[in-house]
């Protein structure tokens, strides 16, 4: 290829890189990887271009600031320039907005009372509050780590409790050893109710973690922020709010804060949206700050261990986000595009991606576009870590024309060093895992290859300094950091900077790595080479800044468009196909007509590396409005397997430039399966490490899996392999099994896979590159694969909710096959639309695009409602499984209770969460700024999946007749078939009766058939671990007609109209009257008014009563709550009065006839009415007993030893006597009104069996949360002197009733 001919000289040091001796220097070298990529000699030649002037956006996990070589750069700068939190996981609402009392205190957004530093500047006086706990800010390690520490504090204190309990039990087992007096036996229950009580805490400990107070406030000149971090420290005297040193956005004074000492976790804060938004950035994995470190470190006193640019200043733009683990959002890319060209910078490093349905395609490629063409900043991420096979490059970075994609590389002595390898192999090679190209349109994928390993600095947090990670996670930083050398030496030299430039001097002055062709598939052009780019920049620094795009058709098709020419498939490979493709010179958006566009012509020859194959024009004169010409390409006569080609065009002018563009040929072609039974061996392939095969199979029509056996022999030491399959289908992500395979001993394995029929199956078998590395046996491999199939006439299946059966019409196309059908159905899918939609326009601080285009938000409020507990998922069929490929920027989903708990949130890809049984809202965030596009997302449906549990799971029947389903005859089970013979069955519907319950009308119960049955295989009752299975759904009609409703509404009535009329006007006023509001004094005087009103207009009816008690007990915020509480009891008396109790009692002792319909009625009638009488005994004991309390709260309290207020001997006893009462007609332990025996305990004293009480309430509520009795618990804890379980319940408090909704 020319482009090795301007390597010539670098040739030597491939061999050298394989003939060392690890020293000291070279072992520390190694760790750090920079010769490999000619970083060393560069900077020993140029050692000011050692990344000067230079800024890296890095997109990642977010970098810790603090960490080991990032604070200066080698010529004194500050290293990170800004740190951001992109994603919004850090977020918290500081909207609250409060003053200082006259102490100097403030009541913070937790409702910790903290105290403000004098010393802090306010002109306003106004202090923005809000709080966040601060397991949302860690990493799952740290917060792991810190979980182990709390505990073991917590259960030492928990221990000590327990200890006092089991001594005091133990004594007053000793002092009163026959207990028969009820008065000591409560007392003992007591003491026992404790010990139980924190045992059983200790088992159920859940740590949801210590929750930080935020205060922010302007002081004139900047907005500034303080922490309380008092509950992450053990000394109380540490973590103040006072004490803390007020920060400001990073970015203006470059400062950050720790936590504490224990967790040992940087953060920085940027404030936004006028004090209303704080943002706290912690990192949420190690990856960003070991990537940042590759690239920049710098490090005086080891300079071994410097990253590759040491110069290099740097932002951190965190894209993965907290609250999903480190998943990169849309929301996250876009505002790291936004804060890269707001920082001018020159470079962007993204180690992160995923595979994608659409290459070249989405909202975020779009906007990168913008940012290389126009803004000149250039774009460098890892291609992925899904190889050996092809077709494996994610997106972004191997599938994006304006993305510098990067393989990753390991030499020798990254082998020795850092890798430890007991031999390390002869020459470089790329990693086992590293992605390989082509993309589904035939682009070359990977650009260029780099070190894909290093030792490289991480967060404090983890306690370390730096550690070793691998992956093109890591060649990325390092290409990045060559780059920069580049993009520094160019400034210094006055060269005018282009991504387009740059990216074609690095692509025409890589070392090649392999021998073949189709090695580019894997490395790209090969390892970068940081010196030889600059020289090849230097002689070209008069050329015009251009890119070629390539946009390729096969001829008399107008689509699909391409990249590159990619025969994959048979009939492909068969004759010659003819392909038109445009060369498109662009230039940067900037550039001038008449200087640049207008003057550019160049006379190109068109090369290819295959002419018999690879057939092109041998000239092509280009101008800026571009060219077309034809390429012919004739694969006929090749042999099967993989060939790489190129079509590239050179300069006439000044052909050492070498290729000006590239047009990969990508041929696969496949070996027919001619055998019967269907199936193809591969023997004696022999395997080193690293080595690779591949084998290309055409599968035949009517296959739909494989059972393939894979034996390894001759070899000594374990043998570690990949074992990988990929075909590709149009519009869909590629279809991937891969296997990690380890033989200890010559041995056989065996699989099972899915394929698709008449698609070209790649099969990968390699060997990993370290593994056997020091034996010199070599494995031999043999590879079976064997087709099956059953092809039906329809895949998917769709039952429409009738009672008839779907007809399935089988053939078995290969070989006789043993049909033996399994259908299940395991979820159910309930569609929802929203019951509220709102458009909003996003704050200018971050979320306004370079373009000038406002960001929009669209949030969707839907309602769910779960009659029991369930494993759920939200799905949104249009939006889910696509990030890069999709042109929406972002989505973002939380599900919260009737308190406002978060249960789940997520994104692009929806988790199932146990929710238990309730009423939910689901917010759903979508973000664009086009609001057109978003308004027609307003009525957006949404599915909540729910998986059913075991004994709902309906397995679905097949049958040999059409009434098998009704008649229930001509079950069928299974039978063989024939090639050439069909046979058809039915599915029926499930039963009626086995529907889930719960099951709305609409709502879609979804499972999954399997017609095959694997060989060697006994009865198989869940179709899903057949490797080919489709998804079957059924549709559920509407609920049956209850023949009974509506009877018994004839029966005539013995009041006159009148009398009903009178009834009916009595009953709205009484409803009318308890829809008021009691809020001012007015509207409660007026309320007041009112129920005197009705009382005298209707006396003593017990409705109206209840109503005025209801009203009275649902007031808050009374200014004389012993007053109030008198009000209550007064209530309570005249409803007891209203009700003849022996009436009611007789009643309830006989039984009723159901069949009777008046006595149906009456009954009704009669628990109504047994129902208000409790409730007014239960509010006059509970105003019984706050009374008490209230006026005993200045009184020492006696212990339950010295007195028993239930001794009738002591004096008479209102609650007592109410509490007797009450007993007589519910169940004081039930949870309705169980907080009354919760009183009744604790005015006794006996304050661990109250607990118990109340604990047993809690947990027998099947309703949400109830934050009163939550509050009450805490209350008890207090008294009893708990502080540790206190603090725990407290913490606890904030989960289950937090004060709003967090921030999207």
């Amino acid at each position: 290829m020319p482009s090795s001919s301007f390597d010539s000289s670098v040739g030597d040091d491939k061999g050298a890189l394989s003939n060392f001796k690890l020293n000291e220097s070279t072992f520390l070298a190694s760790l750090m990887p920079k010769k490999e990529i000619g970083a060393d000699r560069f900077l020993e030649n140029h050692p000011k271009y050692d990344g000067r002037g230079v800024i890296i956006a890095i997109f990642d996990s977010g970098v810790d600031p603090a960490a080991a070589g990032l604070q200066i750069t080698s010529d004194g700068k500050q290293k990170v320039l800004d740190v951001i939190d992109c994603t919004g996981s850090g977020d918290i609402d500081t909207s609250k907005v409060v003053k200082a009392d006259a102490d100097g205190c403030i009541c913070g957004a937790s409702g910790a009372s903290l105290v403000i530093n004098t010393s802090w500047k306010n002109p306003s006086g106004e202090w923005h509050v809000g709080y966040k706990f601060v397991y949302e800010l860690f990493t799952e390690t740290l917060t792991s780590r810190l979980k182990k520490e709390r505990k073991k504090k917590w259960d030492e204190k928990n221990q000590e409790e327990i200890a006092k309990a089991v001594k005091e039990l133990h004594d007053f087992d000793q002092k009163h050893i026959k207990v028969e007096d009820a008065k000591l036996k409560r007392v003992r229950e007591d003491i026992q109710n404790r010990l139980d009580i924190l045992r059983r805490q200790s088992e159920s400990y859940d740590d949801k973690g210590p929750v930080i107070d935020a205060v922010v406030w302007h002081d004139g000149e900047v907005w500034r922020v303080a922490l309380d971090t008092q509950s992450l420290e053990e000394d109380p005297d540490c973590g103040k709010l006072a004490n803390f040193v007020p920060l400001t956005n990073y970015r203006t004074e470059r400062k950050y804060g720790v936590f504490s000492k224990l967790d040992a976790c940087t953060f920085v804060v940027n404030v936004y949206n006028d004090g209303n938004v704080l943002s706290i950035v912690t990192d949420c994995s190690p990856h960003a700050t070991h990537v940042a470190g590759i690239a920049t470190a710098f490090h005086p006193k080891e300079p071994l261990l410097n990253g590759v640019a040491p110069g290099a200043q740097l932002i951190s733009c965190k894209i993965g986000d907290s609250r999903l683990g480190s998943m990169e959002t849309g929301t996250g890319l876009t505002r790291a595009l936004i804060a890269a060209v707001e920082h001018k910078c020159d470079l962007i490093n993204m180690s992160y991606g995923e595979s994608t349905l659409l290459p070249d395609y989405g909202r975020f490629v779009d906007l990168v576009n913008e940012v290389v063409n126009k803004y000149r900043i250039i774009f460098v991420s890892s291609a992925g870590n899904s190889g050996p096979a092809l077709n494996t490059v994610g997106a972004p970075g191997g599938t994006t024309s304006s993305i510098i994609g990067v393989g990753a590389y390991v030499s020798p002595a990254m082998a020795a060093g850092a890798h430890c390898v007991v031999e390390p192999p002869s020459e470089g090679l790329e990693y086992t895992w590293s992605s390989r190209g082509p993309t589904a349109d035939g682009d070359l994928g990977v650009c260029i290859s780099a070190p894909g390993g290093a030792v490289a600095p991480v967060p404090t947090w983890t306690l370390q300094r730096r550690m070793l990670m691998n992956g093109t996670s890591m060649a990325s930083p390092s290409a990045c950091g060559g780059t920069a050398l580049v993009i520094s030496a160019m400034k210094a030299e006055g060269i005018p900077v282009s991504p387009y430039s740059v990216r074609k001097a690095l692509e025409n002055t890589c070392l090649p790595i392999g021998d073949s062709p189709e090695d580019k598939l894997t490395t790209g052009q090969g390892l970068m080479q940081v010196d030889k780019a600059f020289e090849y920049i230097q002689k070209c620094q008069n050329f015009p800044c251009v890119w070629y795009q390539i946009n390729i058709k096969q001829s008399g098709k107008s689509f699909p468009s391409s990249r590159g020419i990619y025969l994959r498939e048979t009939s492909a490979c068969q004759q010659s196909t003819e392909w038109t493709v445009q060369v498109n010179p662009k230039f940067h958006e900037d550039a001038n007509n008449f200087e640049e566009l207008v003057p550019f012509e160049e006379c190109i020859e068109l090369h290819s590396t295959e002419k018999d194959v690879v057939k092109a024009p041998e000239y092509l004169l280009l101008t800026h409005n571009g060219r077309t010409f034809n390429v012919v390409v004739d694969p006929s006569s090749l042999s099967d397997g993989l060939h790489y080609y190129e079509v590239y065009g050179i300069d006439c002018k000044a052909p050492w430039r070498g290729p000006l563009f590239r047009i990969p040929v990508t041929i696969t072609k496949p070996k027919a399966v001619t055998n019967q039974p269907p199936q193809v061996s591969f023997s004696k392939m022999l395997f080193k490490p690293g080595h690779i095969e591949r084998r290309y199979i055409k599968v035949p029509h009517g296959a739909s899996w494989v059972e393939a056996t894979m034996k390894a022999s001759g070899f000594d030491t374990a043998r570690r392999f990949f074992v990988d399959t990929v075909q590709i289908c149009p519009l869909k992500r590629p279809l991937k099994w891969e296997s990690v395979v380890t033989f200890s001993s010559p041995a056989a394995k065996s699989f099972a896979f899915r394929v698709v029929g008449g698609q070209t199956l790649e099969l990968v078998i390699s060997q990993f590159w370290s593994s056997g590395l020091g034996s010199h046996e070599t494995t031999s491999v043999e590879f079976e694969v064997e087709f099956h199939g059953i092809n039906v006439n329809q895949e998917e299946l769709i039952l429409d909710g009738s009672e008839a059966p779907v007809r399935i019409e089988a053939e078995a196309l290969l070989t006789s096959e043993k049909v033996a059908p399994v259908a299940i159905l395991n979820k159910i899918r309930v569609p929802y639309r929203p019951i509220d939609s709102k458009i909003s326009a996003l704050s200018t601080d971050r979320d306004k695009l370079p373009s000038g285009k406002q960001t929009l938000a669209l949030t969707l409020t839907y309602k769910v409602k779960l009659e029991d507990g369930a494993q759920v998922k939200p799905q949104i069929p249009f939006l889910n499984n696509r990030i890069y490929d999709n042109k929406f920027e972002s989505q973002f989903y939380m599900i919260s209770d009737s308190n406002k708990r978060i249960y789940s949130s997520g994104d692009v890809y929806p988790s199932s969460t146990k929710l238990p049984k309730g009423e939910y809202t689901l917010q759903l965030y979508l973000r664009h700024d086009n609001v057109q596009i978003l308004e027609k997302m307003k009525q957006l449906v949404l599915f909540i999946e729910r998986n059913l549990e075991d004994k709902d799971v309906v397995q679905l029947s097949f049958f040999s007749q059409p009434d098998g389903p009704v008649m229930g005859n001509g079950v069928f089970k299974s039978s063989t078939l024939v090639p050439g013979v069909k046979e058809a069955f039915y599915m029926g519907p499930p039963p009626k009766d086995k529907l889930p319950k719960n099951s709305p009308q609409g709502s879609v119960l979804v499972g999954a058939v399997s017609y095959g049955k694997l060989s060697g295989q006994g009865e198989n009752k869940n179709p899903e671990k057949h490797p080919a299975s489709y998804r079957v759904s059924y549709i559920v009609p509407p609920n049956k007609v209850d023949e009974d409703k509506g009877k018994g509404s004839s029966s005539p009535s013995n009041k006159t109209v009148s009398e009903r009329l009178e009834e009916e006007v009595r009953d709205a006023k009484i409803k009318v009257f308890g829809s008021l509001k009691q809020e001012s004094d007015e509207e409660r005087l007026e309320w007041k008014k009112l129920s005197t009103s009705l009382k005298s207009e209707y006396p003593n009816y017990t409705p109206l009563l209840a109503k005025i008690l209801e009203g009275l007990v649902s007031r808050s915020n009374n200014k004389d709550q012993i007053r109030h509480d008198e009000e209550v009891i007064d209530a309570a008396n005249e409803v007891i009065d209203s009700i003849d109790r022996d009436d009611l009692a007789k009643y309830f002792a006989l039984k009723n006839d159901p069949e009777d319909e008046d006595a149906e009625k009456l009954k009704k009638k009669m628990e109504s009415t047994r129902d208000q009488l409790a409730e007014a005994f239960y509010q006059k004991g509970l105003a019984l007993a706050e009374i008490e309390s209230l006026k005993d709260v200045d009184k020492p309290l006696a212990s339950a030893k010295d007195v028993d207020k239930t001794d009738p001997g002591v004096h008479p006893d209102l609650f007592e006597e109410n509490y007797a009462e009450l007993k007589k007609w519910v169940d004081v332990k039930s949870t309705k009104y169980g907080t009354l025996l919760v009183a009744r305990e604790r005015r006794c004293q006996r304050l661990g069996t109250a607990l118990k009480a109340l604990s047993d309430i809690i947990q027998d509520d099947t309703e949400p949360a109830k934050k009163k009795l939550y509050e009450l618990k805490l209350s008890l804890i207090d008294e009893i002197g708990w502080t540790h379980l206190a603090t725990y319940e407290r913490e606890w408090m904030l989960v289950r009733f937090p004060p709003s909704l967090p921030l999207f």
